[in-house]
């Protein structure tokens, strides 16, 4: 009897330690839904709002202390000098006195600081403006306000925002206007004593009629009209009545028939139209930034042709409408122009600054505006232009945005330079390991460069702006409270070579608090794939949504595979005519690199969910890669991209073609192996919800097992909602850790 007592507490001490090993528990669900109450605020100083006075020599900002405590500071950018703008304790007796009320010298309601040359300190404080003299610690009561502190700007593309042909009815010499009337266009003089009438056969782009200088000839915008798709959806359950409500909405897709604009010229003087060749533009997606040349002689725009493979400056010569190409852009892929496409005409200088990945990577250049020669490439490297922030005719020099500029540093970084229109003297704004934003101060003569990445909490410096030059260092964001949270650690980057076995592939993990390296942990994926971006975290946060599935007891993992935007054009093509790649095979190498230098990553559990474009590729991960990924869930996916939006799709699956079937989940749902949770909202107006059930009608028809849960109501990306979220977390618990979720009731 005692050798079974003996057995029985032995078996009974075994069992209360297996919540101590156990996964899924009530424990790790209380720890995921407490995270970003337990993170946020913890950070001090992470974001500084400096305020620069009038003489932009000096400017203040406000820090917290660890105490909780406002102090404010102020910097003379002269000398680089940091000081305590004032006693703080002394200023709140001056203001308590001086307001009759008490102030707090840790939370002083002082929003504008300026100091004279006499040392006395002018305040706006609590609705008034008050002079405090240091010396006396006494305030009184001002009768000038203070004059509005002065922000720091951002980088806001000024001087690149160009002014083009101006569009109206009325000539430059007044004596002419031009209308839609009776299905004719109308050229009538304003002193009604002629008219001329020239055949209409559509109508006309928002009243585009663009006058030649001379005002001799009109260019008219014709739009021939495309199609309507109406798709319609039914609302199961609205507020207020208890019968469905059927809703539609006006959504073309890839291969529908687009509304085109065409130009036409009209020779005034001649009474005529003036035929133009249309070879090369004969099928717009968009006709755009139509200008005349100062002398009339030619007009040139923008063609972007449908299917994304051409993109040019076509001119057209006014006295016969003859058409050449001035600048071109035809890959054999696609051009990325919602993203790279960038024409700054420099008027004066009869000259282009031209954007194109022509040599590899996307760079700028300058051409020559009458001829289409190339001047010379401007920027030039193993790295991308990511944006134009400014651009100064005068003195020949161009602020822009970069990605990958640093060999040994991540290469979505943003870094900020400047450079000469002829390629020299190019000059880096920003150096620092990390990605950055700027903001200038109102002179444009100093800015602060504010960086960070995942790792690396923000740092903020004042520098010179023609230089670089470091003036001091403002602050540096203090963690000390978040590494006080037990187990709390940050996000590791981690660097693994893609499918070629030479391209790196950039990618971070995410890990439990209070894990223990001696046990197995299955791998999550939180994926989006989208070809228009990078879509894995570069700059500090205190919380990513990611280490809340990780809080369960998973490795969390983001990566951005090829096919993804912001490296080289030959990383980029992956996903042309090929969006179900979804750079999984980088992925998968990349994973499996992390767990051999971490064995406690557990690859032979592993999991994956997304949202949208991640939908179509956390189902496709399961479709194409079974062997490797066990568990997906799938958000509001665009499953098959002839379901999904026009633009977004043919962006990066050109027109429409056999190709869009063989990139379709709902083509292959037969091959599903794994578990598998598809939810969407049944009023999904981003991504026809009706992608979603194909795919569901593809998965029964192949009789295959899977869930789904629909939820009444809702829009796109409801699977952030907190059901949905918990729905979530109970799939991979159950599937990857082969136990029922013993969540919190």
């Amino acid at each position: 009897m005692h050798a079974q007592t003996g057995l029985l507490l032995s078996c009974i001490a075994l069992c209360s330690t297996q919540p101590l090993l156990a996964q899924g528990t009530a424990a790790d669900y209380g720890r995921a839904a407490q995270l970003r109450q337990r993170v946020v605020g913890k950070v001090l100083n992470d974001r500084i709002n400096v305020r620069w006075l009038a003489d932009g020599e000096r400017c203040w900002y406000r820090t917290k202390d660890a105490g909780g405590a406002w102090r404010f500071v102020f910097v003379n950018v002269k000398d680089g000098t940091r000081t305590q703008a004032f006693d703080h304790k002394t200023m709140a007796a001056a203001l308590s006195a001086a307001l009759k009320r008490r102030i707090s010298a840790d939370d002083l309601p002082i929003q504008a600081i300026d100091i004279d040359s006499n040392g006395l300190v002018h305040v706006s404080a609590a609705g008034r403006t008050m002079t405090f003299n240091p010396k006396s610690g006494s305030a009184r009561e001002r009768a000038k306000k203070l004059p509005k502190p002065l922000s720091s700007r951002r980088p806001s593309r000024r001087g690149v925002r160009q002014q083009d042909a101006q569009a109206g009815e009325l000539s430059p010499n007044g004596q002419w206007s031009v209308s839609l009337r009776d299905g004719a266009i109308l050229a009538q003089r304003e002193n009604g004593e002629d008219q001329i009438r020239f055949k209409a056969s559509g109508t006309l782009e928002g009243g585009s009629v663009y006058w030649a200088p001379d005002s001799k000839r009109f260019v008219v915008l014709q739009i021939e009209p495309g199609q309507k798709r109406t798709v319609h959806m039914v609302e199961s359950s609205p507020k207020g009545q208890v019968q469905p409500r059927l809703k539609w909405h006006q959504y073309l897709k890839p291969g529908d028939k687009i509304a085109i604009s065409k130009p036409r010229l009209f020779d005034i003087t001649k009474r005529r139209e003036i035929p133009i060749e249309q070879a090369l533009f004969h099928r717009p997606w968009r006709i755009s930034r139509l200008r005349w040349a100062a002398d009339s002689s030619r007009f040139t725009f923008i063609y972007n042709q449908r299917g994304h493979q051409a993109l040019r400056i076509v001119s057209v010569h006014a006295e016969d409408g003859a058409a050449t190409s001035l600048i071109e852009e035809a890959p054999d892929t696609f051009v990325d122009y919602s993203n790279k496409h960038f024409a700054y005409f420099l008027d004066e200088r009869s000259e282009i600054v031209w954007m194109s990945e022509r040599d590899g990577w996307n760079h700028l250049y300058r051409f020559d505006m009458k001829t289409g020669k190339q001047i010379n490439q401007i920027t030039n490297g193993k790295w991308v232009v990511r944006g134009v922030d400014r651009i100064d005719a005068e003195n020949e020099l161009i602020w822009f945005r970069a990605c990958g500029i640093d060999a040994d540093q991540d290469p979505y970084h943003i870094h900020h330079c400047r450079i000469k229109f002829d390629g020299t003297g190019l000059v880096r704004l920003t150096n620092a390991d990390g990605t950055h934003e700027l903001a200038y101060s109102p002179d444009g003569r100093f800015y602060i460069d504010r960086y960070s990445r995942v790792d690396l909490p923000p740092v903020h410096e004042l520098r010179r702006s023609t230089d670089g030059h470091l003036v001091t260092t403002l602050e540096s964001a203090d963690i000390t409270q978040l590494l006080e949270i037990n187990g709390w650690r940050l996000p590791e980057r981690f660097v693994a070579k893609g499918r070629d076995g030479r391209t790196d592939i950039w990618g971070i993990i995410h890990r439990p608090t209070g894990m223990n390296e001696s046990r197995k942990y299955p791998v999550v994926e939180k994926i989006y794939a989208g070809p228009h971006s990078h879509h894995v975290p570069k700059s500090f946060n205190e919380y990513y949504t990611a280490q809340q599935i990780a809080e369960l007891g998973f490795i969390v993992v983001q990566i951005d595979g090829m096919g993804t935007n912001w490296r080289s054009k030959q990383f980029h093509d992956v996903c042309w005519k090929n969006l179900k790649d979804a750079g999984l095979p980088d992925r998968i190498r990349w994973i499996q690199a992390a767990a051999k230098k971490y064995p406690y990553m557990d690859t032979t559990r592993v999991g994956i969910y997304g949202g949208s474009a991640g939908g179509q590729n956390a189902l496709g991960a399961l479709l194409f890669h079974p062997d490797f990924y066990d568990v997906a869930v799938a958000d509001c996916g665009c499953h098959d991209n002839r379901m999904d939006k026009i633009w977004w799709n043919e962006a990066w699956m050109g027109e429409l073609g056999p190709h869009y079937a063989d990139n379709s989940n709902v083509t292959h749902a037969g091959r599903l192996r794994g578990k598998l949770l598809l939810t969407v909202g049944e009023l999904d107006t981003n991504v026809d919800p009706a992608s979603t059930m194909q795919v569901v009608d593809a998965l029964i028809k192949a009789d295959k097992d899977f869930d789904l849960i629909v939820v009444p109501g809702a829009g796109h990306g409801v699977g952030e909602r907190p059901y949905l979220v918990r729905r979530r977390q109970d799939f991979f618990v159950r599937h990857l850790h082969g136990v029922e979720p013993r969540r919190i009731k």
